[in-house]
């Protein structure tokens, strides 16, 4: 009999059968990692099974490449500060379904399990949209296609960077960028050197950087493509309006969540 004991953030929950579900985990210790919950459809089980939800995840199976079965215990909600917010729950609906859609199952990703956490205990902060592009910049990273925003790809002036290379995924200054800066993303102003306040035009542009290298690096060979959850986030988004406020931060760099910053600079 094999069986295992982890903390899990619950990314996926799929119904199976008339009562159970498969169940999907991203597992401290063990990545992605799925599992048969039996009696899912119960009133105590459907508390337990809620899409970010922090759990210890009891795991056994007869051998250790089957399914197995999954035996679940709440430990935080961490949704509960946000259920009345629906684009911030929506972004926690994207970063589990990227999770979900992206990694391997079972090969460990500690730095995700911690920038996840550390994003989800976030979203109900004012810079809650810059926290969720930098756990995206810090998901490419993790899957081996990190971009370098700090200094100048054309060997410019690395405190006056303007623009992203979808090309090469590095930062350009505004002087070796301007002549391309039709083929060149927008840098947005909360990623530059000193920061700025990140609003809702500023988060797209941010987001827009990510879904490239999501759809043309790390998605170019999956079936599905991007998932839906993170496609209607950057929809909802585009439609608070070029230059309606998507959080009231003052002027400033946002303050990034030490989890995922460790996520971000782990490397590859």
């Amino acid at each position: 009999m094999e069986n295992w004991t982890d903390q899990g953030i619950v990314i996926a929950v799929r119904p199976h059968g008339e009562n159970g579900a498969v169940v999907a985990l991203l597992t401290e210790g063990g990545g992605r990692h799925v599992g048969y919950v039996r009696g899912a459809q119960s009133v105590k089980k459907r508390g337990v099974l809620q899409i970010g939800n922090l759990c210890t995840a009891h795991w056994s199976a007869r051998v250790s490449d089957s399914m197995g079965n999954y035996n679940l215990e709440q430990d935080r909600n961490l949704a509960s500060a946000i259920w009345d917010e629906p684009l911030k729950l929506q972004a926690m609906m994207a970063a589990c379904a990227l999770c979900d859609g992206l990694l391997p199952e079972r090969e460990p990703h500690p730095g995700l399990f911690y920038g996840m956490q550390a994003l989800f205990e976030n979203l109900d902060g004012e810079n809650w949209g810059a926290i969720y592009v930098a756990w995206e910049i810090a998901l490419l990273k993790e899957l081996g296609f990190g971009l370098d925003l700090a200094r100048c790809a054309g060997g410019g002036d690395d405190n006056a960077l303007a623009y992203v290379s979808p090309k090469s995924g590095r930062a350009v200054s505004q002087i070796a960028g301007d002549p391309y800066k039709e083929k060149l993303f927008p840098l947005p102003d909360f990623l530059k050197p000193g920061g700025q306040k990140a609003d809702a035009e500023e988060i797209l542009k941010g987001l827009r950087i990510t879904s490239y290298f999501l759809e043309h690096r790390v998605f170019a060979q999956h079936y599905n493509g991007i998932p839906s959850e993170r496609l209607i986030l950057e929809e909802k988004i585009a439609a608070q309006g070029r230059g309606n406020a998507l959080v009231d931060a003052e002027e400033g760099a946002p303050s990034l969540p030490e989890g995922i910053m460790m996520s971000a600079s782990q490397e590859n």
